[in-house]
């Protein structure tokens, strides 16, 4: 199956959850509809949702609270988007402008908080209490894997583990949630419901993976960011990591040097490190790493029988590692 047919098979129900963003975006204050919507509706693919809508479709469920579940992991992934962008000092977004580039961060970090609170209320109002719970801890241990990642800013001696602790709680705990709350609503076997979040947790850790990978390989235009951002914000992503794993004293200090140097444009400093990680192999073995985690992923859905729902979860997973934007 091919990656549009995946998303095809959802297009109608992804319509309603468009729709529900304008329902619960109906605010009276009118930076809080302009600041979201600029954000929600500037190219993102609806990855999340989509799997979330895609799980419930293979688990049978027949209700309507998908929707609005949808909606609320959008939500959540929305407000850490603003949030970052105020972090980071980041001015670009999906290849636009960043909300806090046009309204500052203020604003930016005061209407994450805004749509944190509406995907608690949206949470509150499903009226159940173990995908309350499901959420609410995929929340808090994103926002772990945001606060671990700026400790380990610039800190060349960060080891694969905790690299991988990072990727696991600030992107795969969110899309393990919405995966597995598709499960819960369903009421599934427990088997059946931790098969899905264990798909969407090794999704998710592929997911960042080739994230890191892009960052280095593809170009400004693609990407909807500036190439080597990463390493201008002293983020030593796996890449880095294998390259570090086997370079040399003097590449080492030329590693130190660009990470320092915070413009990476200077001096060639992100041509420099790119020749490296190239030298070195450590994209392949960042990709190598990736695909043993959606191998992992797929293996998880073996609880479920053949259908084209589940066909199109394993195009997804492959697609994880084939995209290039």
């Amino acid at each position: 199956m091919q990656i549009q047919e995946a998303y095809d098979l959802v297009k109608d129900e992804l319509q309603e959850v468009e729709a529900e963003y304008g329902k619960h975006l109906d605010s009276d204050v009118y930076l809080i509809r302009r600041v979201a919507n600029y954000i929600l509706t500037s190219g993102g693919k609806r990855f999340r949702p989509s799997l979330l809508l895609l799980s419930a479709k293979l688990c049978g469920y027949d209700g309507g609270l998908h929707i609005p579940l949808s909606a609320v992991i959008e939500f959540i992934h929305t407000a850490t988007l603003l949030h970052d962008d105020v972090v980071d000092d980041a001015d670009l977004r999906r290849g636009t402008a960043s909300a806090n580039a046009v309204w500052g961060n203020q604003a930016s970090i005061l209407v994450g908080d805004y749509l944190f609170s509406k995907a608690f209320y949206l949470m509150v109002e499903s009226r159940n209490m173990e995908v309350l719970r499901v959420l609410s801890r995929a929340t808090i241990k994103l926002a772990e894997g945001e606060i671990l990642q700026l400790l380990k800013n610039s800190d060349i001696d960060t080891n694969e583990q905790e690299y991988l602790t990072v990727a696991t709680n600030k992107t795969a705990a969110l899309i393990s949630a919405a995966c597995q709350v598709s499960g819960i609503l369903a009421d599934v076997a427990h088997e059946k419901e931790c098969a899905l979040a264990g798909y969407g947790m090794n999704l998710g850790i592929a997911f960042q993976l080739m994230d890191d990978c892009l960052d280095y390989t593809s170009k400004n235009e693609d990407l909807g960011k500036a190439v080597g951002n990463d390493l201008k914000e002293g983020k030593v992503t796996m890449p880095l990591i294998y390259t570090l794993q086997r370079s040399s004293a003097e590449e080492r200090e030329r590693i130190v040097e660009a990470i320092e140097a915070g413009e990476i444009n200077d001096n060639g400093h992100l041509e420099s490190v790119i020749g490296l990680i190239r030298r070195h192999g450590a994209i392949e073995q960042t990709i190598d790493t990736a695909r043993r985690h959606i191998e992992t992923a797929k293996d998880h859905l073996a609880q479920f029988e053949p259908t084209v729902e589940k066909a199109a979860l394993m195009a997804i997973a492959d697609y994880v590692i084939e995209r290039s934007f």
